[in-house]
């Protein structure tokens, strides 16, 4: 099932432009983020083929099935808290029907870890960004052959420029364990090529080394350390750089390259935003997604303030939220067993 098919077979029940508009922190090159919930039809809902959710292939689009919409509104997802607290101007529809989920029903102490969790990640996500910005990974891919060295007294050569000293292949070299020392092999040479040894590795991009039947009265000629864990760090590494780069935004990207910060400005404008919104729940009980300090939070998605100070505002409005939350007058939990039966209730009148 698809967006069109919701529409087309008058599915939904709620639809919101959401993200940056309705927090009224759009510019000239916003996108438009549609949010969105619907009903599936009796027989799909009470048969084998519920749908929990359904977005487009940009994720811009993204509808919630009335039943998971409302199971993430008593865990206080900040996304699905943030929908429903849409200002009038930002919803495009909205069957009479949703009046019965009323934002005051959900608000509730577990916004504190919600929207604060929801922070942290992305703060995590911008110290991510930063770590690929400033420390780019070349395109030619490394082997295990680059984690590799040969011991020499209290000395280690990387391998590759020992073999390229020795003129030695690696293809005509032969492994084999060393009792009792994790990593380390002694290396043998087939100098005439004639002992089928095995390699080094076997192919360009082998994860482990190639082990040999070494002929008795071989000698080794030299000892081998191999770091495989750094190897495997690599290639993690290497995998979610490239990764990052297929899929980045450009212009986020360049405005980020822009100001120079090193950071992902745009999630921490959004981490800062999503404290200050956890703040005003656990002092005023209340939602108010339009934000009254658009020029400061577009300051920071700018890019110009420095990073350190972001982070200790970050951390400042943390432990205010810690504090607040001790007094606050909210529920430990929204009433769950309301909220099931105004789900049921809803359902009756669909599906009646």
């Amino acid at each position: 099932m698809t967006i069109q098919d919701l529409k087309k077979q008058n599915l939904i029940l709620f639809e919101v432009i959401s993200g940056s508009r309705s927090f009224g922190l759009e510019t000239p090159t916003s996108d438009t983020d549609i949010k969105g919930v619907y009903y599936l039809p009796k027989e799909q809902f009470y048969g084998l083929e519920y749908i929990p959710q359904i977005s487009n292939e940009t994720n811009d689009e993204v509808y919630y099935e009335i039943g998971r919409f409302v199971e993430l509104l008593i865990k206080n997802n900040p996304n699905i808290l943030e929908i429903l607290a849409t200002p009038e101007d930002c919803i495009l529809y909205k069957n009479p029907i949703m009046s019965s989920l009323k934002i005051e029903d959900f608000l509730s102490k577990l916004c504190k870890d919600s929207f604060a969790g929801y922070a942290m990640t992305q703060i995590k996500k911008a110290r991510g960004l930063k770590k690929k910005i400033v420390n780019p990974i070349p395109k030619e891919r490394k082997n295990l052959l680059h984690f590799c060295v040969i011991l020499n007294g209290h000395d280690a050569i990387p391998l590759l420029k020992w073999l390229n000293e020795k003129e030695i292949k690696q293809e005509n070299c032969g492994l084999i364990n060393v009792p009792n020392a994790k990593g380390i092999y002694a290396l043998f040479h087939d100098v005439n090529n004639n002992l089928n040894y095995k390699g080094i590795i076997k192919k360009e991009l082998s994860n482990e080394v190639s082990l040999t039947s070494i002929p008795k009265g071989e000698k080794e000629i030299a000892y081998m350390s191999c770091n495989l864990e750094g190897y495997s760090k690599y290639c993690k590494e290497y995998t979610e750089y490239w990764d990052w780069i297929e899929k980045r935004n450009e212009e986020r990207y360049n405005t980020n390259q822009k100001h120079g910060k090193n950071y992902d400005s745009k999630n921490m404008m959004h981490t800062i935003r999503l404290l200050q919104t956890a703040l005003e729940i656990i002092t005023t009980g209340k939602l108010s997604i339009r934000v009254t300090n658009r020029e400061e939070l577009l300051s920071i998605k700018a890019g110009e303030i420095e990073y350190d100070e972001l982070l200790e505002k970050a951390e400042n409005l943390i432990a205010t939220i810690e504090k607040e939350y001790l007094s606050s007058t909210l529920p430990a939990y929204p009433d769950s067993d309301k909220a099931i039966n105004t789900l049921i209730q809803i359902r009756e009148s669909l599906y009646s």
